[in-house]
This record gives C-alpha cells, structure tokens and sequence, in this order.
C-alpha cells in the first residue's frame, strides 16, 4: 500500500451545494417575513374644517401661553400646579360639568402643559373637551 501524500494536489472544497443553501434560506426568509403591518388600535382622529364654530355659546376656555401659563377665561392662575387649575375650572364652570372646555394653547407650548390641562378636565368630569387651533396664514400653506 502507498500511504504517502502526493505533493501536487490540494484538498478542495466544492461551494456550488453551499451557495445553493445560502440562496434557499435567502428566498424561504423573504417569503415568511411580513412587510404589512397592520396597526392593531384602529382610531378615528378627528378632522379640521376651514370654517370656525361659531362660539358664543357659553362655554370655559383654558388659554397656555408658550411658557405653560394657564389663564382660563382671561384670567391668569398664580401658578402652573395640577390642583390650582382644578380649583379655577371648578370655580368657573359653578359644578356644570356639561359645560364644554376649549383648551388653546401656543405651538412652542410644552405638551405637558395641555396633557395638565386635559386631566384636570376629566378629574372634574368635564367631556366636552375640544382643542382649538388656528387656520394657517396664506403665506405659510
């Protein structure tokens, strides 16, 4: 028996079956990922029109300036705490709850100052609650 190693031939590796492989699990991959995903909370967001509401009717109206002053019907509030503009919207409102509240606040105004604003509406039973905007000027469109 001739157990020596002949010096010219390399070992080779065949990578025609592994390249078949990687291309088989590149397409089995692509067919199983989803690319629609599907929101599972379905919301209904309200829509603006460019005609204003008429609003005369009587209502309470919570104004936040950019630096989250509140004034509630052109009345400014000592200070910015959750338990004061409860106080000033119950003393306002006279315990009608059905009374609605239109909150307007200043694009620079920090979100918490409104998302305040709308927990001290609901903490006092307030559903009626609206946030007013603005039509943008013919220049900004």
């Amino acid at each position: 028996m001739n157990l020596r190693r002949q010096r010219g031939e390399e070992p080779e590796v065949n990578l025609a079956p592994l390249i078949d492989v990687v291309f088989l699990l590149l397409i089995f991959f692509m067919v199983s990922t989803t690319f629609k995903h599907e929101a599972e909370l379905k919301v209904d967001l309200p829509q603006a029109s460019a005609k204003p509401e008429d609003m005369k009717r009587n209502q309470l109206e919570v104004v936040i300036d950019a630096q989250g002053h509140y004034f509630i019907n052109d009345k400014m509030l000592v200070n910015n705490r959750l338990n004061t503009l409860k106080r000033a919207i119950a003393l306002e409102a006279k315990g009608n709850t059905k009374l609605p509240l239109v909150i307007r606040a200043d694009g620079k105004t920090p979100h918490q100052a409104v998302v305040t604003a709308m927990d001290a509406a609901a903490q006092l039973g307030i559903v009626h609650l609206s946030i007013a905007t603005v039509r943008a000027a013919a220049n900004n469109e």
